[in-house]
């Protein structure tokens, strides 16, 4: 049989609100049977002792709070459809929900998938309580009602577009459920399993029934393989497994529980009785089970059992399990049944067996069996190769289990399980973006309450889990909270002092990456030490650029003493920083509107836009920077608040001076001699014009430069050129390039010492009123343009590394 994979586990049983509470209820080794509540029946009404016709011999069973709890808004439902919906379908629902979040799925995106969905139910309590009057039967009572409805309900709700089922065999219903959904994935018929099961007690029908028949449990305790076993108690739960191929979770990188290696499933055919067990049939399925997984008995460590607690059930259970163990082993095979725990949860019950199984495997022990203490010795387990456990059962290394689930009706299902595989899936470690979603803020407020429950519970080993867990799995409600914090108490006391939230919107952010002049030593250092992706990333253009520029370039980034200002440096270590930033965030899942790059920013811009690949890049970036470090130093640079009117006449008066760059209507870079810069500043401060001397700029007017722009431009001419593939807006044209226009080679060769018109295509960029405004650069430089431009879009720019002193948040803040 093809190995399927266990990939996500979510339940609700009395008492056990998920997989970690049921765990912890199994170890500890308590039940969860209570008296009848008070809103399903009236339980005076039908108890009797002697279990007079009409009655039921017990007042308790195991019994959910809160079973009709349902949040119809987050799943789309209105009002009166979730009214008249039986509430099977809603806790399968939020079941299903669930175990996809703990698959380290996100729930919404399984839409459209070929995931099948296979439930078992054996009761439908709800249709005859809300059916019975047929005049004020409604459209919704029909949908809402139905064994079919429960598989269908999740197919449609989550838009599954693989086979849709409920399945009833009675008692056995979910466990063959599962067994379909495994065949289902072996078949190719599907590519992503739900399977499960549901059970409620809404009337008291049934348990009239077990009482009739003589299966009710005086005590209303099941008691598996104990001298005082004399029946069942009826409960409740709902159970959903997320179930994939073991080639298809490994491939994607998915928590596996354990893996389902074999299962089959027979009937009893006539026997002694309709509803009576049958030995020989139970056997059979057991043996066929095993020969698909490939194992032998012997090599079984334990078995979750039907272990319901009746005298003829036991027996007949232990007999078929010693003709297959009886022989060949070195210690008895372990035995227990979750029934002494939960009571009998009929259409739940196969697959609540089935997670205690997995979790044990998971966990490397198995718990006691309840009742353990009072093992029948009429059954003679030791003889059958069997030891009912009494005490926590140690696994070690890989295990096999088994479990049964046997239908009152005849169907019988037996499944191997195996432990998963060994992972090479580092832990996570750090801290890192906690995030919250709802549908709407009280939601919110709410989860933020219980998030930091589950903070103070958790190991501080989870956290980082924690943190992309809820940004992978649980981001998708309209109203988002994002904390940023380096631990799980940082993250405790910040959810508890009300985090800002606000409405999820679509997001259009542009991406400014910074010019030369921007760096300075040690301008990677906080970034690195606080991101492992931006390490990842400055790692893999270390790689492409060491071979260029003869060194590493990791070490300019992080070095505090780095002689960062030399041209045939720093235009290669301001390049590797924003490709290094670009590509942390897109690992994110930022992802850009537009882009724009100052100067030896649009290398960087190219190259995240695929204009240029990254070898491409460092090769032309690192050639650039040493042809233009072996111009003369002979010139100054001037930054100017003015627009180009106001100086047209001082640059006719110096002709060694010209617009090197213009970042807005308003303010204007200068570049040339350094004498005629100087006439310039003078003049300007006896204007009253803002001005500023910027760092040393190379003599673009140097007799070097024309040979200097040939040797570039036929290294240029080398390389390979693409369309981008996001928009670009050109500080050489000053506007957005067309869909015929290239940054080619002769663009490149340009672009040396062409006019930097960044407060053109800036202004064009404004245009498609971005949401936001991301600076890529090693410090925040263009911001101040950005915000001269449109003061409300330049409250909404971020920087993720915003120069000297930077903690190393910064980048997280700009995700969050």
């Amino acid at each position: 049989m093809t190995p399927i994979a266990v990939v996500g586990i979510d339940c609700r049983f009395p008492q056990a609100n998920d997989p970690a509470a049921l765990w912890q209820l199994l170890i500890d080794g308590r039940d969860v049977i209570t008296e009848v509540p008070a809103n399903r029946w009236n339980v005076d009404d039908f108890h009797d002792p002697a279990g007079a016709p009409g009655t039921i011999n017990t007042r308790s069973g195991g019994f959910l709070d809160d079973a009709d709890a349902f949040d119809h808004d987050f799943f789309g439902i209105t009002p009166s459809e979730a009214e008249a919906m039986d509430p099977q379908q809603r806790l399968l629902l939020q079941a299903t929900w669930r175990a996809f979040e703990d698959a380290t799925l996100d729930p919404r995106t399984q839409a459209g998938s070929r995931t099948g969905a296979y439930i078992g139910v054996m009761a439908n309590e709800w249709a005859n309580l809300q059916m019975s009057d047929y005049a004020a039967i409604t459209p919704q009572h029909g949908s809402g009602n139905g064994y079919f409805m429960t598989a269908n309900r999740l197919s449609y709700q989550f838009d599954f577009k693989g086979p849709s089922m409920a399945v009833d065999t009675a008692c056995s219903s979910s466990l063959v459920a599962v067994h379909l959904a495994c065949s289902a994935l072996a078949a190719g018929d599907c590519d992503q399993a739900v399977a499960g099961g549901v059970n409620l007690v809404l009337t008291p029908a049934v348990g009239v029934f077990y009482t009739q028949a003589g299966l009710s449990a005086p005590d209303a305790r099941c008691k598996p393989f104990s001298g005082n076993a004399d029946g069942i108690v009826r409960g409740e739960g709902v159970a959903v497994l997320v179930l994939r191929r073991l080639a298809d979770a490994q491939a994607e990188g998915l928590p596996i529980y354990a893996l389902i290696t074999g299962s089959a499933v027979n009937s009893d055919g006539r026997s002694n009785g309709i509803t009576a067990p049958n030995r020989w049939a139970q056997q059979d399925v057991i043996g066929e089970a095993y020969r698909r997984a490939g194992v032998r008995p012997e090599e079984v460590d334990f078995i979750e059992t039907h272990g319901t607690g009746t005298v003829l059930g036991d027996m007949i259970e232990v007999k078929a399990l010693g003709k297959l163990h009886a022989n060949n082993r070195t210690q008895p095979c372990g035995i227990g049944s979750i029934k002494g725990n939960l009571g009998h949860t009929e259409g739940a019950a196969g697959v609540a067996g089935l997670i205690k199984a997995a979790l044990s495997l998971h966990h490397g022990i198995v718990p006691s069996s309840r009742y353990a203490d009072q093992e029948n010795p009429r059954l003679q387990l030791a003889q059958h190769g069997l030891r009912l456990l009494a005490e926590p059962m140690p696994l070690d290394g890989p295990a096999h289990c088994g479990v049964s689930s046997f239908g009152i009706g005849g169907t019988n299902v037996h499944m191997v399980l195996a432990s998963a595989p060994a992972t090479s899936r580092a832990a996570a470690t750090g801290g890192g973006i906690l995030t919250l979603s709802s549908d709407n803020e009280e939601g919110l407020r709410r989860n933020a309450t219980r998030l930091v429950e589950a903070l103070e519970s958790a190991g501080g080993d989870q956290f980082a889990q924690l943190c992309w867990t809820s940004n992978q799995v649980k981001s998708s409600g309209r109203s988002r909270l994002a904390v940023v914090a380096r631990d799980r108490e940082e993250a405790i006391n910040r959810l508890r002092a009300g985090a800002q939230s606000g409405i999820a919107q679509p997001i259009s952010a542009g991406w400014l990456f910074t010019g030369q002049g921007a760096q300075f030593p040690g301008m990677g250092r906080a970034l690195h030490a606080a991101s492992p992706g931006f390490r990842r990333a400055v790692d893999l253009v270390d790689d492409a650029m060491t071979a260029h520029l003869g060194r590493s370039v990791r070490d300019l980034l992080l070095d505090e003493h780095a002689d960062i200002d030399r041209t045939e440096l720093a235009q290669p270590a301001i390049f590797a920083m924003e490709y290094a930033l670009a590509k942390t965030l897109a690992d994110t899942g930022v992802r850009p509107a537009w882009l724009i790059g100052h100067s030896i920013g649009e290398f960087a811009a190219a190259a995240v836009s695929g204009v240029i690949d990254l070898d491409t890049a460092c090769t032309l970036v690192v050639a650039r920077g040493r042809l233009m470090q072996r111009l003369p130093e002979g010139g100054s640079m001037l930054a100017v608040r003015a627009a180009t009117t106001q100086i047209a006449g001082l640059l006719t008066d110096e002709p060694a001076v010209a617009i090197a760059a213009v970042n807005s209507p308003a303010d204007l870079v200068l570049s040339g001699d350094t004498a005629a810069i100087a006439r310039i500043h003078a003049a300007l401060r006896n204007r009253s014009v803002v001005a500023k001397e910027l760092t040393v700029s190379h003599a673009f007017h140097s007799p070097l430069m024309e040979p200097m722009l040939a040797e570039f431009a036929a290294l240029a001419h080398t390389c390979t050129y693409r369309a981008p593939g996001l928009p670009i807006y050109s500080t050489v044209r000053g506007r957005l390039l067309g869909p015929d226009e290239t940054m080619d080679a002769d663009y490149w060769t340009e672009h040396v010492r062409a006019t930097v018109l960044f407060g053109d295509a800036l202004d064009a960029a404004r245009s498609t009123d971005p949401t936001h405004v991301v600076e890529i650069g090693p410090r925040r430089v263009l911001s101040a343009q950005v915000g001269r431009l449109n003061a409300a879009l330049g409250e909404h720019t971020l920087v993720p590394s915003p120069g000297p002193g930077a903690t190393g948040d910064e980048l997280a803040t700009t995700v969050a």
